[in-house]
């Protein structure tokens, strides 16, 4: 099993892409970036998958939804 990716490293990778993209569109992101087999967790949680993270990071208000999809800002990454 490969390294765990804190949730905060996609966060990140949202910010990078600089527009809002659909769920599908950051999974596809998450897996170029991460690989598909990767393996999700935050502060609060572990074990995930990308869908899983996607719809953790969601219930916690993590993103910012429009027309055109999800993306997120960098006062919503905690810092700790």
């Amino acid at each position: 099993m490969s390294e765990s990716i804190h949730g905060h490293q996609v966060m990140e990778l949202m910010l990078e892409l600089g527009k809002a993209v659909t769920k599908a569109q950051l999974k596809q992101h998450m897996h170029e970036q991460f690989g598909a087999t990767a393996h999700y967790h935050t502060c609060s949680a572990s074990g995930m998958n990308a869908d899983e993270l996607i719809l953790f990071l969601e219930k916690k208000g993590k993103f910012i939804e429009s027309a055109e999809g999800i993306e997120t800002a960098a006062d919503r990454i905690c810092a700790h």
